[in-house]
């Protein structure tokens, strides 16, 4: 295991939001929809379910992008800014089938302030473990979502099947007629 578990899940959680569009279906199609990803990624604390909420984390797709495929230093700054903008004060808690790990905003903020927060926090420990490189773009031609290799080889280079399949087709058609 790389990371936390607590850590694993809020970096997937914020490369999804990263990658999501407002379409039905994806993370933040709809109040339901994020209500569902909230639930999916047992977010707790404050979900006040109204279009200002997903509005707000709508809002935040470019931010989490740029820190999700800084360079590290960069990345720290990010992270430290993002930290003092939402006044975190890390605390240890426990809570659902979660053992111990930090919470560092009070539940009852605003959900976008939270995402930030859970986010930033991942971050602490890739910049701290000098894993940026697990963070990258899709190497699909026609894609540029952001890729996080939890693999133990670092291999994964697609952000999706999909993409992944998309371009294997596309290599044996090329093959097919060289």
């Amino acid at each position: 295991m790389l990371f936390t578990d607590d850590t694993d899940a809020a970096l997937q959680a914020a490369v999804a939001l990263a990658n999501s569009t407002d379409e039905p279906g994806e993370p933040l199609g709809s109040i339901e929809d994020l209500s569902a990803f909230l639930r999916h990624w047992a977010y707790t604390g404050r979900h006040d379910a109204t279009a200002a909420e997903l509005q707000d984390v709508r809002r935040l797709r470019p931010r989490l992008r740029e820190l999700l495929l800084a360079e590290r230093d960069d990345a720290a700054a990010l992270v430290n800014a993002m930290l003092a903008d939402a006044r975190a004060l890390p605390q240890l808690q426990r809570h659902d089938h979660w053992d111990w790990h930090l919470h560092a905003v009070d539940p009852t903020r605003p959900l976008a302030d939270r995402v930030v927060v859970e986010t930033a926090m991942a971050m602490v420990d890739v910049i701290r473990a000098d894993e940026n490189r697990r963070l990258d773009r899709c190497d699909a031609d026609d894609c540029d979502d952001v890729v996080l290799d939890l693999s133990r080889n670092r291999s994964r280079r697609y952000c999706s099947t999909t993409c992944g399949n998309r371009e294997a087709v596309a290599a044996y058609r090329a093959r097919q007629r060289g």
